[in-house]
Protein backbone atom coordinates (compact mmCIF):
# COMPACT_ATOMS: atom_id res chain seq x y z
CA UNK A 1 0.00 0.00 0.00
CA UNK A 2 1.16 3.22 -0.55
CA UNK A 3 -0.26 7.47 -0.90
CA UNK A 4 -1.76 8.00 -4.00
CA UNK A 5 -2.84 11.44 -5.50
CA UNK A 6 -6.87 11.08 -4.75
CA UNK A 7 -6.51 8.26 -1.98
CA UNK A 8 -4.58 4.85 -1.17
CA UNK A 9 -2.91 3.07 -3.98
CA UNK A 10 -1.81 -0.47 -3.89
CA UNK A 11 1.58 -1.74 -5.79
CA UNK A 12 1.33 -5.62 -6.84
CA UNK A 13 4.64 -7.42 -8.10
CA UNK A 14 3.83 -11.14 -9.36
CA UNK A 15 6.77 -12.65 -9.87
CA UNK A 16 5.60 -13.91 -13.56
CA UNK A 17 3.61 -10.45 -14.20
CA UNK A 18 4.80 -7.06 -14.63
CA UNK A 19 4.55 -4.65 -11.76
CA UNK A 20 1.19 -2.83 -11.38
CA UNK A 21 -0.06 0.06 -9.42
CA UNK A 22 -3.17 0.65 -8.55
CA UNK A 23 -4.29 4.25 -7.81
CA UNK A 24 -7.91 6.09 -7.53
CA UNK A 25 -7.75 8.90 -9.84
CA UNK A 26 -9.04 9.01 -13.97
CA UNK A 27 -9.48 5.76 -15.74
CA UNK A 28 -6.40 5.49 -18.02
CA UNK A 29 -4.23 2.98 -18.37
CA UNK A 30 0.14 2.40 -19.18
CA UNK A 31 1.43 -0.61 -20.62
CA UNK A 32 5.10 -0.56 -21.45
CA UNK A 33 7.07 -4.12 -22.41
CA UNK A 34 6.13 -7.02 -20.84
CA UNK A 35 8.74 -7.57 -18.66
CA UNK A 36 10.55 -5.33 -15.99
CA UNK A 37 7.91 -2.64 -16.69
CA UNK A 38 5.74 -1.18 -14.84
CA UNK A 39 1.39 -0.68 -15.66
CA UNK A 40 -0.49 1.76 -14.33
CA UNK A 41 -4.46 1.24 -13.84
CA UNK A 42 -6.46 4.24 -12.43
CA UNK A 43 -9.53 3.98 -11.29
CA UNK A 44 -12.15 6.51 -10.45
CA UNK A 45 -14.31 4.40 -7.52
CA UNK A 46 -13.67 2.16 -4.78
CA UNK A 47 -15.51 -0.20 -6.65
CA UNK A 48 -13.81 0.06 -9.16
CA UNK A 49 -10.51 -0.91 -7.27
CA UNK A 50 -11.78 -3.52 -5.83
CA UNK A 51 -12.79 -5.14 -9.38
CA UNK A 52 -9.61 -4.07 -11.14
CA UNK A 53 -7.87 -5.78 -7.99
CA UNK A 54 -9.77 -9.33 -8.41
CA UNK A 55 -9.70 -8.95 -12.17
CA UNK A 56 -5.82 -8.27 -11.72
CA UNK A 57 -5.16 -11.36 -9.49
CA UNK A 58 -7.20 -13.75 -11.85
CA UNK A 59 -5.12 -12.49 -14.98
CA UNK A 60 -1.71 -13.28 -12.85
CA UNK A 61 -3.03 -16.41 -12.16
CA UNK A 62 -3.81 -17.48 -15.72
CA UNK A 63 -0.45 -16.18 -16.97
CA UNK A 64 1.31 -18.02 -14.23
CA UNK A 65 -0.59 -20.99 -15.48
CA UNK A 66 -0.10 -20.49 -19.49
CA UNK A 67 3.76 -20.21 -18.41
CA UNK A 68 3.42 -23.39 -16.63
CA UNK A 69 1.88 -25.16 -19.41
CA UNK A 70 3.07 -23.41 -22.85
CA UNK A 71 6.35 -22.85 -23.63
CA UNK A 72 5.77 -20.01 -25.82
CA UNK A 73 4.82 -17.93 -23.36
CA UNK A 74 7.93 -18.95 -20.79
CA UNK A 75 9.81 -18.34 -23.59
CA UNK A 76 8.84 -14.62 -24.63
CA UNK A 77 8.72 -13.19 -20.97
CA UNK A 78 12.62 -14.57 -19.76
CA UNK A 79 14.35 -13.97 -22.90
CA UNK A 80 12.48 -10.11 -22.71
CA UNK A 81 14.14 -10.08 -19.50
CA UNK A 82 17.87 -10.65 -19.83
CA UNK A 83 17.32 -8.82 -23.93
CA UNK A 84 15.86 -5.52 -22.02
CA UNK A 85 18.72 -3.71 -21.24
CA UNK A 86 16.39 -0.72 -21.18
CA UNK A 87 16.05 -1.06 -17.26
CA UNK A 88 17.44 -1.72 -13.86
CA UNK A 89 16.24 -2.55 -10.32
CA UNK A 90 17.27 0.23 -7.95
CA UNK A 91 18.48 -0.18 -3.77
CA UNK A 92 14.91 -0.59 -2.73
CA UNK A 93 13.92 -3.04 -6.23
CA UNK A 94 12.00 -0.60 -7.79
CA UNK A 95 12.11 -1.23 -11.65
CA UNK A 96 13.74 1.69 -13.65
CA UNK A 97 14.48 2.62 -16.67
CA UNK A 98 17.84 3.50 -17.55
CA UNK A 99 18.98 6.56 -18.38
CA UNK A 100 22.55 7.41 -17.06
CA UNK A 101 26.12 5.53 -17.26
CA UNK A 102 25.24 5.59 -13.15
CA UNK A 103 22.17 3.39 -13.70
CA UNK A 104 24.11 1.08 -16.33
CA UNK A 105 26.24 0.58 -13.88
CA UNK A 106 23.54 -0.65 -11.20
CA UNK A 107 22.39 -3.36 -14.08
CA UNK A 108 25.75 -4.46 -14.65
CA UNK A 109 26.33 -5.28 -11.18
CA UNK A 110 23.13 -7.00 -11.73
CA UNK A 111 24.48 -8.88 -14.23
CA UNK A 112 27.86 -10.16 -12.92
CA UNK A 113 25.65 -11.18 -9.79
CA UNK A 114 23.54 -13.08 -12.24
CA UNK A 115 26.34 -14.52 -13.89
CA UNK A 116 28.36 -15.63 -10.62
CA UNK A 117 24.81 -17.54 -10.20
CA UNK A 118 25.94 -19.97 -12.80
CA UNK A 119 29.45 -20.07 -12.57
CA UNK A 120 30.27 -19.64 -9.13
CA UNK A 121 31.71 -16.66 -7.00
CA UNK A 122 34.87 -14.65 -8.06
CA UNK A 123 37.43 -16.19 -5.51
CA UNK A 124 39.43 -13.46 -3.45
CA UNK A 125 42.22 -12.02 -4.69
CA UNK A 126 43.54 -11.26 -1.71
CA UNK A 127 46.63 -13.05 -0.02
CA UNK A 128 47.49 -14.69 -2.88
CA UNK A 129 50.68 -16.30 -3.44
CA UNK A 130 53.66 -14.90 -5.49
CA UNK A 131 53.68 -16.20 -9.15
CA UNK A 132 57.03 -18.22 -8.64
CA UNK A 133 57.47 -18.61 -12.44
CA UNK A 134 59.45 -22.25 -13.62
CA UNK A 135 60.19 -22.36 -16.82
CA UNK A 136 60.66 -25.60 -19.07
CA UNK A 137 61.06 -24.33 -22.54
CA UNK A 138 62.92 -21.35 -24.09
CA UNK A 139 62.77 -20.96 -27.87
CA UNK A 140 63.20 -18.93 -31.14
CA UNK A 141 60.35 -18.67 -33.38
CA UNK A 142 61.84 -16.46 -36.19
CA UNK A 143 62.39 -12.94 -34.13
CA UNK A 144 59.95 -14.32 -31.73
CA UNK A 145 61.14 -15.85 -28.08
CA UNK A 146 58.69 -17.99 -26.59
CA UNK A 147 59.03 -19.35 -23.02
CA UNK A 148 57.14 -22.13 -21.60
CA UNK A 149 56.54 -21.79 -17.95
CA UNK A 150 53.92 -22.50 -14.94
CA UNK A 151 53.04 -19.73 -12.66
CA UNK A 152 51.28 -20.53 -9.43
CA UNK A 153 47.77 -18.69 -9.65
CA UNK A 154 46.62 -19.72 -6.24
CA UNK A 155 47.45 -21.67 -3.04
CA UNK A 156 47.49 -24.87 -4.60
CA UNK A 157 47.62 -25.03 -8.51
CA UNK A 158 49.91 -23.77 -11.22
CA UNK A 159 49.02 -22.53 -14.55
CA UNK A 160 51.05 -24.02 -17.40
CA UNK A 161 51.36 -20.64 -20.29
CA UNK A 162 53.39 -19.28 -23.23
CA UNK A 163 54.71 -16.51 -23.26
CA UNK A 164 55.53 -14.76 -26.47
CA UNK A 165 58.41 -11.99 -26.11
CA UNK A 166 58.46 -9.64 -29.82
CA UNK A 167 61.71 -8.53 -31.42
CA UNK A 168 62.06 -5.51 -29.31
CA UNK A 169 62.88 -7.45 -25.93
CA UNK A 170 63.70 -10.94 -26.56
CA UNK A 171 67.22 -10.42 -26.55
CA UNK A 172 67.54 -8.72 -23.09
CA UNK A 173 65.25 -10.67 -21.41
CA UNK A 174 66.62 -11.94 -18.12
CA UNK A 175 64.78 -15.32 -17.46
CA UNK A 176 66.35 -15.43 -14.24
CA UNK A 177 64.79 -12.34 -12.76
CA UNK A 178 62.13 -12.58 -15.59
CA UNK A 179 62.55 -8.93 -16.38
CA UNK A 180 64.06 -6.70 -19.22
CA UNK A 181 68.14 -5.99 -18.12
CA UNK A 182 68.12 -2.86 -20.50
CA UNK A 183 65.21 -0.57 -20.21
CA UNK A 184 62.52 0.60 -22.70
CA UNK A 185 59.40 2.25 -23.72
CA UNK A 186 56.26 0.18 -22.37
CA UNK A 187 54.95 -2.51 -24.35
CA UNK A 188 51.10 -3.43 -24.65
CA UNK A 189 50.19 -6.95 -23.83
CA UNK A 190 47.63 -9.77 -24.89
CA UNK A 191 45.89 -12.64 -23.32
CA UNK A 192 45.51 -14.96 -26.34
CA UNK A 193 42.90 -17.65 -25.40
CA UNK A 194 42.88 -20.72 -27.15
CA UNK A 195 39.77 -22.74 -28.84
CA UNK A 196 39.56 -26.38 -27.78
CA UNK A 197 41.92 -28.76 -28.58
CA UNK A 198 44.52 -31.56 -27.60
CA UNK A 199 47.37 -29.29 -28.13
CA UNK A 200 45.83 -26.08 -25.81
CA UNK A 201 47.92 -23.09 -25.96
CA UNK A 202 50.02 -24.41 -28.64
CA UNK A 203 47.13 -23.68 -30.94
CA UNK A 204 47.28 -20.24 -30.96
CA UNK A 205 51.06 -20.83 -32.03
CA UNK A 206 49.80 -22.48 -35.18
CA UNK A 207 50.77 -25.89 -34.00
CA UNK A 208 47.44 -27.35 -33.98
CA UNK A 209 46.49 -28.77 -37.06
CA UNK A 210 44.09 -26.45 -38.06
CA UNK A 211 44.90 -22.98 -39.99
CA UNK A 212 43.72 -19.57 -38.49
CA UNK A 213 44.30 -20.06 -35.16
CA UNK A 214 47.77 -18.74 -35.08
CA UNK A 215 46.84 -15.49 -33.25
CA UNK A 216 49.52 -15.56 -30.09
CA UNK A 217 52.38 -15.67 -32.89
CA UNK A 218 51.14 -13.40 -35.24
CA UNK A 219 50.85 -10.44 -32.46
CA UNK A 220 54.16 -11.11 -31.24
CA UNK A 221 55.38 -10.83 -34.08
CA UNK A 222 53.57 -7.72 -34.81
CA UNK A 223 54.86 -6.41 -31.60
CA UNK A 224 53.10 -7.36 -28.56
CA UNK A 225 54.10 -9.35 -25.38
CA UNK A 226 51.27 -12.17 -25.90
CA UNK A 227 50.40 -14.34 -22.73
CA UNK A 228 48.84 -17.96 -23.94
CA UNK A 229 47.33 -20.15 -21.06
CA UNK A 230 46.34 -23.83 -21.02
CA UNK A 231 42.62 -23.77 -20.32
CA UNK A 232 42.01 -26.87 -17.98
CA UNK A 233 41.98 -30.13 -19.23
CA UNK A 234 43.85 -28.78 -22.67
CA UNK A 235 47.88 -28.97 -22.92
CA UNK A 236 50.02 -29.22 -20.38
CA UNK A 237 47.07 -28.98 -18.33
CA UNK A 238 45.29 -32.49 -18.98
CA UNK A 239 45.23 -34.01 -16.04
CA UNK A 240 43.27 -31.09 -14.49
CA UNK A 241 40.88 -31.99 -11.79
CA UNK A 242 37.55 -30.28 -11.75
CA UNK A 243 36.67 -32.47 -8.80
CA UNK A 244 38.73 -31.79 -6.96
CA UNK A 245 39.20 -28.12 -6.76
CA UNK A 246 37.67 -25.25 -4.87
CA UNK A 247 35.53 -23.89 -8.09
CA UNK A 248 31.76 -24.03 -8.76
CA UNK A 249 32.20 -24.44 -12.60
CA UNK A 250 35.63 -24.56 -15.16
CA UNK A 251 34.29 -21.15 -16.44
CA UNK A 252 35.50 -19.49 -13.10
CA UNK A 253 38.24 -21.31 -12.62
CA UNK A 254 39.42 -20.30 -15.99
CA UNK A 255 38.27 -16.41 -15.69
CA UNK A 256 40.38 -16.55 -12.37
CA UNK A 257 43.09 -18.43 -14.57
CA UNK A 258 43.18 -15.05 -17.10
CA UNK A 259 42.41 -12.84 -14.74
CA UNK A 260 45.71 -14.33 -13.01
CA UNK A 261 47.89 -13.90 -16.55
CA UNK A 262 46.83 -10.35 -16.38
CA UNK A 263 48.52 -10.01 -13.12
CA UNK A 264 51.48 -11.71 -13.93
CA UNK A 265 52.28 -10.11 -17.66
CA UNK A 266 51.43 -6.43 -15.62
CA UNK A 267 53.97 -6.80 -13.31
CA UNK A 268 57.07 -7.44 -16.43
CA UNK A 269 58.62 -4.17 -16.14
CA UNK A 270 58.27 -3.64 -19.95
CA UNK A 271 54.64 -4.10 -20.31
CA UNK A 272 51.91 -0.94 -20.30
CA UNK A 273 49.36 -2.59 -17.63
CA UNK A 274 46.76 -0.07 -19.14
CA UNK A 275 47.28 -1.42 -22.06
CA UNK A 276 46.15 -4.86 -21.99
CA UNK A 277 43.78 -6.92 -24.83
CA UNK A 278 42.27 -9.85 -24.78
CA UNK A 279 41.67 -12.51 -28.03
CA UNK A 280 40.56 -15.93 -28.50
CA UNK A 281 38.89 -17.90 -31.29
CA UNK A 282 35.63 -20.78 -30.11
CA UNK A 283 36.28 -21.58 -26.31
CA UNK A 284 38.88 -18.73 -26.65
CA UNK A 285 35.93 -16.61 -27.81
CA UNK A 286 33.41 -16.27 -25.10
CA UNK A 287 36.47 -16.78 -22.26
CA UNK A 288 37.86 -13.65 -23.85
CA UNK A 289 34.55 -12.23 -23.80
CA UNK A 290 34.13 -13.55 -19.71
CA UNK A 291 37.25 -12.33 -18.99
CA UNK A 292 36.12 -8.69 -20.46
CA UNK A 293 33.10 -8.95 -18.28
CA UNK A 294 34.77 -9.35 -14.86
CA UNK A 295 38.12 -7.61 -15.95
CA UNK A 296 37.77 -3.92 -16.76
CA UNK A 297 42.08 -3.81 -17.55
CA UNK A 298 40.75 -5.56 -20.59
CA UNK A 299 40.84 -2.41 -22.43
CA UNK A 300 39.79 -4.52 -26.26
CA UNK A 301 38.42 -7.68 -26.49
CA UNK A 302 38.03 -9.85 -29.75
CA UNK A 303 35.80 -13.15 -30.12
CA UNK A 304 36.09 -15.06 -33.19
CA UNK A 305 32.75 -17.80 -32.98
CA UNK A 306 32.72 -17.33 -29.34
CA UNK A 307 28.93 -16.52 -28.86
CA UNK A 308 25.22 -16.16 -29.43
CA UNK A 309 22.27 -16.11 -27.20
CA UNK A 310 21.48 -18.82 -25.14
CA UNK A 311 17.99 -19.30 -26.82
CA UNK A 312 20.27 -18.97 -30.49
CA UNK A 313 22.83 -21.87 -29.46
CA UNK A 314 21.91 -25.20 -31.19
CA UNK A 315 18.21 -24.01 -31.01
CA UNK A 316 18.12 -23.87 -27.41
CA UNK A 317 19.80 -26.77 -26.61
CA UNK A 318 22.68 -25.99 -24.46
CA UNK A 319 24.04 -29.08 -23.59
CA UNK A 320 27.01 -28.11 -24.51
CA UNK A 321 27.45 -25.55 -22.22
CA UNK A 322 27.41 -28.10 -19.45
CA UNK A 323 29.88 -30.19 -19.14
CA UNK A 324 32.78 -30.02 -16.19
CA UNK A 325 35.11 -27.53 -18.26
CA UNK A 326 31.85 -25.15 -18.54
CA UNK A 327 28.96 -24.21 -15.83
CA UNK A 328 27.30 -27.78 -14.91
CA UNK A 329 24.58 -25.73 -12.81
CA UNK A 330 23.26 -24.97 -16.45
CA UNK A 331 22.28 -28.77 -16.33
CA UNK A 332 21.79 -29.15 -12.33
CA UNK A 333 19.94 -26.12 -11.34
CA UNK A 334 18.35 -24.91 -14.54
CA UNK A 335 17.41 -27.81 -16.62
CA UNK A 336 18.83 -27.20 -19.29
CA UNK A 337 16.38 -24.45 -20.17
CA UNK A 338 17.31 -20.89 -21.29
CA UNK A 339 14.68 -19.53 -19.68
CA UNK A 340 16.11 -20.31 -16.23
CA UNK A 341 19.91 -19.10 -17.03
CA UNK A 342 20.19 -16.22 -15.13
CA UNK A 343 22.21 -14.42 -17.67
CA UNK A 344 22.44 -14.29 -21.17
CA UNK A 345 25.36 -13.00 -24.05
CA UNK A 346 23.16 -9.78 -24.81
CA UNK A 347 23.89 -8.99 -21.14
CA UNK A 348 27.51 -9.80 -20.89
CA UNK A 349 28.46 -8.10 -24.31
CA UNK A 350 26.55 -4.87 -23.38
CA UNK A 351 28.62 -5.32 -19.88
CA UNK A 352 32.09 -4.71 -21.91
CA UNK A 353 30.51 -1.38 -22.80
CA UNK A 354 32.41 1.10 -23.53
CA UNK A 355 35.58 -0.72 -24.06
CA UNK A 356 36.15 -1.89 -27.67
CA UNK A 357 34.68 -5.39 -28.53
CA UNK A 358 35.10 -7.20 -32.00
CA UNK A 359 32.63 -10.16 -32.98
CA UNK A 360 34.08 -11.93 -35.79
CA UNK A 361 30.58 -14.04 -36.28
CA UNK A 362 30.85 -16.05 -39.46
CA UNK A 363 27.47 -16.53 -41.42
CA UNK A 364 28.14 -20.21 -41.78
CA UNK A 365 29.35 -21.30 -38.30
CA UNK A 366 27.08 -24.23 -37.01
CA UNK A 367 27.68 -23.64 -32.91
CA UNK A 368 27.28 -19.46 -32.75
CA UNK A 369 23.99 -19.00 -34.93
CA UNK A 370 25.26 -15.53 -36.77
CA UNK A 371 21.47 -14.67 -36.53
CA UNK A 372 21.26 -14.80 -33.02
CA UNK A 373 24.44 -12.53 -32.52
CA UNK A 374 22.92 -10.31 -35.39
CA UNK A 375 19.67 -9.91 -33.17
CA UNK A 376 22.10 -9.21 -30.02
CA UNK A 377 24.01 -6.64 -31.29
CA UNK A 378 22.03 -3.78 -31.84
CA UNK A 379 20.37 -4.87 -27.92
CA UNK A 380 24.13 -4.14 -26.73
CA UNK A 381 25.17 -1.42 -29.25
CA UNK A 382 22.04 0.75 -26.82
CA UNK A 383 24.31 0.44 -24.10
CA UNK A 384 27.11 1.45 -26.16
CA UNK A 385 25.27 4.56 -27.34
CA UNK A 386 25.04 5.64 -23.99
CA UNK A 387 28.40 6.03 -23.52
CA UNK A 388 28.81 7.70 -26.66
CA UNK A 389 30.60 5.11 -27.85
CA UNK A 390 28.87 2.41 -30.49
CA UNK A 391 31.23 2.90 -32.96
CA UNK A 392 33.53 0.06 -30.48
CA UNK A 393 30.98 -1.99 -31.00
CA UNK A 394 32.14 -4.10 -34.33
CA UNK A 395 30.53 -7.15 -36.09
CA UNK A 396 32.47 -8.98 -38.52
CA UNK A 397 30.49 -11.77 -40.41
CA UNK A 398 33.03 -13.34 -42.75
CA UNK A 399 31.57 -15.95 -45.32
CA UNK A 400 32.74 -19.20 -43.88
CA UNK A 401 31.93 -21.97 -40.81
CA UNK A 402 33.44 -22.21 -37.50
CA UNK A 403 36.99 -20.18 -38.32
CA UNK A 404 39.44 -17.34 -38.26
CA UNK A 405 40.31 -16.56 -41.51
CA UNK A 406 43.42 -14.08 -42.76
CA UNK A 407 40.85 -11.64 -43.44
CA UNK A 408 39.39 -11.15 -40.15
CA UNK A 409 42.19 -11.93 -37.71
CA UNK A 410 44.03 -9.01 -39.46
CA UNK A 411 40.81 -6.56 -39.47
CA UNK A 412 41.13 -7.49 -35.25
CA UNK A 413 44.33 -6.41 -35.31
CA UNK A 414 44.08 -3.57 -36.55
CA UNK A 415 41.38 -2.54 -34.19
CA UNK A 416 43.37 -3.90 -31.25
CA UNK A 417 46.10 -1.85 -32.62
CA UNK A 418 44.38 1.44 -32.92
CA UNK A 419 42.73 0.60 -29.39
CA UNK A 420 45.77 0.00 -27.24
CA UNK A 421 47.66 2.68 -29.49
CA UNK A 422 50.33 0.29 -30.94
CA UNK A 423 52.08 0.85 -34.21
CA UNK A 424 52.87 -2.89 -35.63
CA UNK A 425 56.22 -4.20 -36.64
CA UNK A 426 56.24 -3.20 -40.42
CA UNK A 427 57.32 -6.71 -41.81
CA UNK A 428 54.96 -8.49 -39.78
CA UNK A 429 51.83 -6.82 -40.34
CA UNK A 430 49.89 -9.54 -42.59
CA UNK A 431 49.35 -13.05 -41.26
CA UNK A 432 50.26 -16.33 -41.85
CA UNK A 433 47.37 -18.20 -44.13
Amino acid sequence: MFHAPGGIGLRYNPPLSPLLILTPGNSSMLIRSQSHSATLLRVNSPSRFIFALILLLLIDGTVRTSDTVGDDNTNASTEVRHSDLSVFSDTEGTVRPIQTTDDWAARRKQIIAGAELAMGPMPTFENLPDFAPKPNEDVRLGDVRRITMTIAVDGTDRLPLDLYLPSSVADDFDLTRMQKSIGSSKLPAVIALHPTGAAGKRIVAGEGGRPGRQYAIELAQRGYVVVAPDYPSFGQYNQYDFAADAYVSGTMKGIFNHRRCIDFVSKLSFVDPERIGAIGHSLGGHNAIFLGVFDERVKVIVSSCGWCPFHDYYGGDIKGWTSDRYMPKLRDDYDLNPDKVPFDFYELVAALAPRTFVSVSPIHDSNFDVNGVRKAIPVAGTIYSLFKARDELVLLTPDCEHDFPTEMRQEAYRVIDRVLQHTPNDSKTQGAK
